[in-house]
């Protein structure tokens, strides 16, 4: 759990992508969701931003 945080503190790429896949991962699932439409709304600024950051954070130092 250190070395996460340690890696996003300092900016390197294995952490950083894991948080962008996960914000696209989380747009994905409030997209198909049937319950919220609140969820459902704003499933679209979710994953752009997980894509937006995914693209930045990949040309992140290893």
């Amino acid at each position: 759990m250190t070395q996460f945080l340690q890696g996003l503190l300092r900016l390197r790429r294995g952490p950083w992508e894991m948080v962008a896949s996960i914000l696209i991962g989380l747009g994905v699932v409030m997209l198909m969701q049937p319950v919220l439409m609140i969820a459902f709304t704003y499933s679209f600024i979710v994953t752009l931003t997980g894509t937006v950051m995914f693209l930045i954070v990949s040309h992140f130092p290893e």
